[in-house]
């Protein structure tokens, strides 16, 4: 059943989507600003699309909230690995080969699947559902279905705001561990080169000009260690492009070892599930308490297995990650 929020405005000057994320802050603003297009708001008693529309003093606001739909899908009993949670958001060390959301050809067994089971299981109710989607419920970033690491999911509409502006304004951190074919001349460098849907093949992405559909990406990149014709390396993300850090790397002359796409597919000795890159630490500020938490996932056993076995070819001693 929908609810109803009557609200008084104090002070003019605000645009009206503004206005209510301030007034309603357990309601993300692009939540808002879909009632406002579905003519769900009133202003004075006459109904407002306009999001820019805007309040002045003594106005009366009405907004309607429609209850949240069901969601369709089924939760999935898929065990994960916790790095972090509370009744506000949750960490998880994604394993490589786990789409994160249904999709075409993956419409079970998935990531959002897993979550709707877990938090079901917490609290006797499906508590997921309206957030960020009903397809993607609490899902705030992405991680490519062969890539393994942290992931952050927001249990409330507050937190997937926060977090997602978080990621938009640049603050919160992701940095990932990969190893690479050759060696990089240089020790660090930054990468800021705009990418965009590749214009051949649709399944792929590619450096586009910003002309021409592409988008600002920017990836720092710093050598860990040289391992003969491989390199350890460490990216960190300032921007979150689809396929970003396999493509930015590939265009460098140093594509992901066992990335499918953007690699040659050399045989290297380990059968790996997919491209070896992993979302090593995840840096983000608490939606609620504005502390500062920093989850580490560790690399998955594969990861290191690779690692060992370029270490043994050319006689290096362990590195411990």
């Amino acid at each position: 059943m929908a609810s109803e929020v009557n609200l008084q405005v104090e002070q003019a000057g605000e645009r009206l989507d503004r206005w209510l994320s301030e007034q309603l802050p357990d309601l993300s603003r692009s939540r808002l600003q879909k009632l406002i297009e579905q003519g769900q708001v009133q202003v004075n008693g006459q109904v407002c699309t306009s999001k820019k529309a805007t309040v002045q003093m003594g106005d009366r606001v009405q907004v309607e909230i429609p209850e949240a739909q069901p969601l369709e899908l089924q939760p999935e009993a898929i065990p994960l690995d916790i790095l972090y949670e509370d009744d506000h958001l949750l960490i998880v060390n994604k394993p490589a080969g786990l789409v994160v959301h249904p999709a075409p050809g993956h419409d079970s067994g998935t990531l959002v699947h897993a979550l709707l089971a877990h938090c079901q299981t917490l609290s006797g109710l499906n508590t997921l559902p309206g957030i960020g989607g009903v397809q993607r419920p609490g899902i705030v970033h992405r991680l490519d279905k062969d890539t393994s690491g942290a992931i952050a999911i927001a249990k409330t509409d507050q937190a997937h705001h926060h977090l997602q502006a978080q990621l938009k304004a640049k603050t919160a951190r992701r940095e990932y561990l990969a190893v690479v074919y050759g060696s990089p001349n240089a020790e660090s460098g930054t990468i800021d080169l705009p990418i965009g849907r590749h214009p051949v093949d649709r399944k792929k992405m590619a450096i586009v000009v910003e002309a021409k559909g592409g988008r600002r990406a920017v990836t720092h990149w710093r050598v860990l260690e040289r391992l003969g014709n491989y390199t350890l390396m460490h990216f960190q993300l300032e921007t979150g492009r689809t396929h970003q850090i396999r493509v930015h790397s590939g265009h460098i002359g140093h594509p992901i070892v066992g990335d499918p796409v953007y690699s040659s597919q050399r045989p290297i000795g380990v059968n790996l599930p997919g491209q070896a890159l992993h979302a090593w630490k995840l840096r983000l500020q608490h939606p609620v308490s504005n502390d500062w938490i920093e989850a580490t996932a560790p690399p998955p056993p594969v990861f290191k297995t690779l690692l060992e076995v370029l270490k043994k070819r050319i006689a290096l001693p362990n590195l411990k990650i």
